[in-house]
């Protein structure tokens, strides 16, 4: 037991009649949802178990593997009082009682963690089932289940050869499916399958590996890669779930199947999913048999289909959410075995926010808080043109939504090692397992030969936001050959292919890609957000098809214009003539050829921004990124030396920013010239300029006085000086800096560097992955904010300016402006608006609202099914 905040003593095991969906943390996402649906739908509906507890699971972790002082006593209790109410004994061989062991962590993770089924089966237990069921097949195809099972999740012998002593008996016996096996032959792979490993026959023994097997799958690599993409943390581990079996493979009136409340794909308020006849629910989800749809079960079981749509809306109005069920049928009885919040991709989120509350399901605030808003990046991905004229060489099911297209790739790890060296991939399978987890998130599409939109490669690819086509039949999978095969043609590892989600297409030929249209539930939704949000929302835009793309997803603004893209490209040589002028001449010269260059760009950003505010950023980054490289230039040439003169031991914290300002001054006067000027031609623009790097005063004191000056000579009075904040010194001192400061922002990709003394580029690519590995960090800081580190000295930096200034403005422009979690954060530290990339402004929007709604009803979760 462990110790709760109280005092009292917390059980490591706890009944499911004893349990509710308030008791998440402990009992887990499926635990605590498996007891509450008890209460709402009955005993006689939920097959009864126990659970053991999260705390478990972290005990035994930290017992290096051994289980917590306890609990084993605690498991017999209850595995004695599931005995008593089953009228059934585990083990024995006249009528035994047979469970399942599932994991089940806090949030959900489909795949990711082990399960075993019909535990409880040996030699003599097989035959009192062959006895009392009358159905000898049935027993013998569920000890060959078990044993299969058994062997490839306690004691980790490969799937492939069970499936490979499937298939060369299948074809000794000229049979295709495995349902058409009969009892002797289900009997001699059993036998078979023992052979692979030595079989505990006690069925106590059985429950005890299988729970440590759950337990240690938590640190399994497959889940410690699905943990770090969800941002799940480690120290929450997995509570185990023990409930009595019934089975869906009894015979033609049995079955299994997934159903959702509603379209798990579109989000429309129609129910979905799959299910199979004579089969256990594995068969569904594995993807190694195509199931039937949902609508089907209407004909086969009428009773059943009316029983299981009434619960689905018995479970919403519940929940309040979309769910995910999981049930079985056994003898033409509908027995409820999990329900979820249902995984979803963004379209189907949406479209459930609104509905909902259309429906009187939610309010406004509590659907907005069904969204997770890091999904809606599917939304504002490509499609395939609709006008395009295409072949389709094969169809399957639209199992997630979205188009893509790369080279073939036959394995996760094929598809990781390209897109290490930045080449798109499809990642192309017969089915999928919990193993390839990583190259889903390498790849941009998924496309598989078996399963339905209940297989483990649609739940995952929707949970990731990847389009993926399943059960495209027509699509046979070699990866031994390195190959596929489609309608006769060949195709190797490395070959295009492209494929709709949305549709089930899959192509051969290089369809155009077009940007999406955000859908009228989503500008619903966005205006809902707009509405309840206090943080503002800019975008990164450096050029007018950047600032036109911003305001069309929603950005108020620009919070952040680099001005050093537009010295790229062909104006390089001009921009390098300024920097290598050997006199203040010299240099007036080059900088007079840029500026109105450089006005242009302005007066096309200002027009484009339509009188919203734009901050522009005056040249930051180090010299020698205008410079030709020592090497390209010839040897003992002056201009070679003068190169060689101005390259820097680190660059970075070197010649950029301000000081280029103080150093140049012609060159940040140029720039300031041309912003007005560009200004004075559009009616209604709103600039800002602002001085990157500062970390003393005095510095931005002396910009401040050349900006004043070029806008009294230009006859400009409307406009803000302000400062990016990047340098730890400039938060400690922000209350003087601030005396001439109209506005802060937080340049956080930079105040992440300085602050931990990280390189990103080096620290990514190098430490990153082993400081995760060893507990010192549980995410990239780069990509959420360090808050306790970074995020102290940004309220610090915050708090001070404005003991200065009271309404002084201030902004964060980092990449951290579009993450969820760090505009959480931002919301609660004086933040007035975040600044992102376009296509990041709706999610900005989504999660800004979100903030506000938590901080004024704690407890909230976001995007519980998303």
């Amino acid at each position: 037991m462990t110790e709760t905040r109280d005092g009292s003593q917390s059980p490591w095991v706890i009944d499911f009649a004893d349990g509710s969906r308030e008791m998440r943390d402990l009992l887990g996402g499926k635990g605590a949802n498996v007891a509450e649906m008890t209460r709402v739908l009955g005993a006689e509906r939920v097959p009864a178990g126990f659970t053991i507890t999260t705390d478990a699971c972290v005990a035994y972790m930290d017992g290096d593997g051994s289980f917590p002082d306890g609990l084993e006593d605690q498991v017999a209790s209850a595995l004695g009082r599931l005995e008593a109410q089953a009228g059934k004994r585990l083990g024995d061989a006249a009528e035994p009682l047979l469970v399942s062991v599932r994991s089940g962590a806090r949030e959900s993770m489909p795949g990711m963690l082990d399960t075993v089924l019909n535990l409880g089966l040996n030699d003599e237990t097989v035959l009192g089932l062959a006895e009392r069921s009358g159905n000898e097949r049935f027993a013998w195809d569920s000890y060959r289940r078990f044993v299969q099972m058994f062997g490839n999740v306690v004691l980790g012998v490969a799937g492939e050869r069970f499936e490979q002593a499937i298939a060369s008996i299948k074809s000794a016996r000229a049979v295709s499916l495995d349902t058409e096996l009969d009892a002797d032959a289900l009997r001699e792979l059993t036998g078979e399958f023992k052979t692979f490993y030595e079989f505990p026959a006690e069925p106590r023994e059985q429950l005890a590996r299988a729970i440590g097997a759950v337990f240690d799958s938590w640190q399994g690599e497959r889940a410690v890669a699905y943990r770090r993409i969800k941002r799940i943390p480690e120290g929450w581990g997995t509570a185990v779930n023990v409930q009595q079996m019934v089975f869906g493979n009894l015979g033609e009136s049995s079955g299994s199947g997934v159903a959702f409340s509603r379209d798990e794909v579109t989000g429309a308020p129609q129910p979905s999913g799959d299910f199979l006849a004579n089969a256990q629910g594995e068969d569904v989800v594995s993807g190694v048999r195509t199931p039937k749809d949902i609508s089907e079960l209407r004909a086969w079981r009428p009773e059943v289909h009316e029983q299981l749509m009434d619960i689905l809306q018995t479970l919403e109005r519940h929940y309040g959410d979309m769910q995910d069920t999981e049930f079985t049928v056994q003898d033409g009885r509908l027995y409820m075995l999990q329900t979820r919040s249902a995984k979803r991709p963004a379209q189907a989120a949406v479209r459930f926010a609104v509905d909902a509350v259309g429906e009187g399901l939610l309010d406004r605030e509590a659907a907005l808080m069904t969204i997770d808003p890091s999904s809606l990046d599917a939304l504002l991905h490509p499609t395939f043109d609709p006008s395009a004229d295409y072949e389709v060489v094969a169809t399957g099911v639209a199992a997630s939504p979205g188009a893509a297209k790369g080279e073939i790739a036959l394995s996760a790890a094929e598809a990781v090692r390209a897109a290490a060296e930045g080449r798109e991939t499809i990642l192309v399978r017969s089915f999928t397992e919990a193993d390839d987890v990583a190259g889903f998130y390498a790849a941009q599409g998924i496309l598989t030969s078996e399963g339905g939109k209940a297989s483990h490669a649609a739940l995952v690819a929707r949970g990731m936001g990847r389009p993926a086509v399943t059960g495209a039949s027509a699509v046979q999978v070699d990866a031994g050959a390195g190959e596929i095969r489609i309608d006769g043609r060949v195709l190797h590892a490395g070959d295009r292919i492209a494929i709709d989600g949305s549709l089930g297409r899959i192509t051969l030929e290089d369809v155009p890609l077009i940007e999406p249209q955000v859908s009228e539930h989503f500008h619903t939704v966005l205006d809902w957000c707009d509405e309840l949000r206090s943080l503002g929302v800019r975008a990164n835009a450096d050029t007018p098809a950047d600032v036109i793309k911003a305001i069309e997803l929603g950005a108020e603004g620009v919070g952040l214009c680099r001005t050093e893209h537009m010295f790229l490209g062909d104006r390089q040589p001009l921009m390098a003539a300024v920097i290598m002028a050997e006199d203040r001449a010299a240099r007036a010269e080059a900088i007079e050829q840029l500026r109105p260059l450089q006005e242009a760009d302005f007066e096309q950003i200002l027009q484009a921004a339509g009188g919203r505010p734009v901050t522009v950023r005056l040249l930051d980054p180090p010299l020698h990124e205008f410079l030709p490289h020592p090497n390209d230039l010839p040897e003992g040439s002056p201009q070679r030396k003068r190169v060689e003169q101005l390259q820097e031991s680190n660059p970075m914290l070197g010649t950029r920013g301000v000081r280029l300002g103080i150093l140049f001054p012609e060159l940040y006067e140029m720039q300031v010239r041309a912003l007005f000027a560009a200004s004075a031609r559009i009616p209604g623009a709103r600039i800002e300029v602002m001085v990157p790097l500062v970390a003393y005063e005095r510095e931005l004191a002396l910009m401040r006085t050349l900006i004043e000056r070029v806008a009294a000579e230009q006859d400009h009075g409307d406009y803000l000086i302000g400062t990016m904040i990047e340098i730890p010194r400039a938060c400690f001192q922000a209350d003087e800096i601030a005396r001439d400061a109209d506005f802060f922002s937080f340049g956080t990709n930079d105040l992440t560097q300085t602050g931990l003394g990280f390189s990103r580029d080096d620290i990514e690519g190098r430490v990153l992955a082993r400081y995760i590995d060893v507990k010192i960090l549980d995410r990239s800081p780069f990509e959420t904010l360090d808050t306790p580190g970074v995020g102290q000295m940004m309220r610090m930096g915050a708090w001070l300016g404005r003991k200065t200034k009271p309404d002084l403005k201030i902004g964060v422009c980092g990449e951290h402006g579009g993450d969820p979690d760090s505009i959480d954060f931002l919301h609660h530290s004086g933040i007035d608006y975040v600044s992102c990339s376009p296509y990041r402004v709706p999610i900005a929007r989504v999660a800004a609202a979100q903030a506000a709604i938590r901080a004024r009803r704690p407890g909230s979760e976001t995007g519980s099914g998303s």
